[in-house]
């Protein structure tokens, strides 16, 4: 059974930095692409950061380039998502999610994912 669990979400202020984490396991972690989504109240579900199984590219949302970053530790079976210059634009709730199959590449589209956390809430007051 695969399970994703995030953490390291919270309260900032704008400006400020966070750093998610989301630990994976019931899946052979490297082989996986993951990616970050964010849902914020009366918005739809939207692509934040993947990065592709082994040695890991990446990819972004233009709204987060050059403030986030999304890296993987395999050892760890981790997935971070580092979030700097926090804008209250940011406030959501960020799932972490991996895509079933083994060895596919990058995706931006949420249905391309197989396996959800359960969500940590990031709040950015301003």
């Amino acid at each position: 059974q695969v399970q994703l669990v995030e953490s390291g979400g919270g309260l900032v202020q704008a400006g400020g930095s966070l750093r998610l984490s989301c630990a994976a396991s019931g899946l052979t972690f490297t082989y996986h692409a993951m990616g970050w989504f964010r849902s914020a109240p009366g918005k739809e579900r939207e692509f934040v950061a993947a990065i592709t199984w082994g040695v890991g590219a990446t990819d972004y949302a233009d709204s987060v380039k050059g403030r986030f970053t999304i890296s993987r530790d395999n050892a760890k079976r981790l997935v971070y998502l580092q979030m700097n210059s926090l804008k209250s634009e940011d406030t959501a709730v960020y799932y972490c999610a991996a895509r079933g199959s083994a060895f596919r590449g990058i995706s931006e589209s949420a249905p391309e994912y197989d396996y959800w956390g359960q969500g940590t809430q990031v709040t950015v007051s301003s």
